[in-house]
């Protein structure tokens, strides 16, 4: 870059020690080449489909949830079978744009994404689960109804862009939205888990987390009764003309993956 720099004899990127960004000559520059590298990137993908077995790296963007649940089990089998491909994964909660950060995939909540993303299920439909500790249980008492969580110490959680999390839930006559109060507020559902096992409070995870504490009598289920039925986690990625083969061999496997033997 430097030595395009010095042939231009303008600057492409201002540089601090912790950031690099084009300046505005750099940013039209790469807007003029962005269709060429774009066809450089799909002449790298098709002399790929030479190999005798998919190679290269793939980096995929997703929630901690969907990274503990269903991207890590995924990868590391996929990765037995695929041993020329890299995945890095990288744990994220905010909405980004994985094309300008340079991302293969990402996974988000339900199918709200842009319009030039396709989008697959990632894994078996999800809940809730209201859980708490035996001993906050046995010193506050236990709800019956989504309403008495109002009285109840309930640990709230705060995604990355500011907002609280809200408690849905459902019965026969329609949905229920609680707003949590309570005195602790994280912002991982770890964190969230960690308080209720020491008696914190009353915690909304998924169902993955709190399942083996709940088998395991750690933890107790409240209000299972009252869970809805939730969209699964989506795993989506841009609407190329020719994906690498080793994104192509991933969405292959994760099509034909047997979640069963792993939930």
């Amino acid at each position: 870059m430097n030595t395009l720099e010095e042939a231009l004899g303008i600057r492409l990127l201002n540089r601090t020690t912790r950031s690099v960004f084009p300046t505005e000559a750099g940013q039209r520059l790469l807007e003029r080449l962005a269709p060429a590298l774009s066809d450089i990137r799909l002449a790298i993908a098709e002399v790929d489909e030479l190999r005798d077995s998919p190679s290269g790296t793939l980096r995929i963007n997703a929630p901690a949830p969907a990274v503990d649940h269903f991207i890590c089990p995924l990868v590391f089998d996929f990765m037995d079978t695929y041993r020329e491909v890299k995945i890095e994964v990288i744990s994220d909660a905010a909405v980004i744009d994985i094309v300008e950060q340079g991302f293969d995939a990402g996974v988000r909540f339900g199918r709200q994404l842009a319009q030039d993303m396709i989008a697959l299920p990632l894994g078996p439909a999800l809940r809730y689960a209201i859980v708490a500790s035996p001993d906050y249980i046995k010193r506050h008492g236990q709800p019956q109804v989504p309403h008495d969580l109002v009285s109840h110490d309930c640990i709230k959680r705060r995604f990355p862009g500011g907002t609280l999390v809200t408690w849905r839930f459902a019965d026969g006559n329609g949905e229920i939205e609680i707003s949590p109060t309570g005195r602790l507020t994280v912002s991982s559902a770890h964190n969230e888990l960690q308080a209720a096992l020491a008696g914190r409070g009353i915690a909304h995870v998924f169902d993955d987390y709190a399942k083996p504490y709940v088998q395991g009598g750690q933890l107790v289920e409240l209000l299972s009764d009252w869970s809805p039925v939730l969209p699964h986690w989506f795993l989506y990625y841009p609407n190329r003309r020719l994906p690498s083969a080793a994104m192509r061999a991933f969405l292959d496997y994760m099509r034909s993956y047997d979640w069963q033997t792993r939930t």
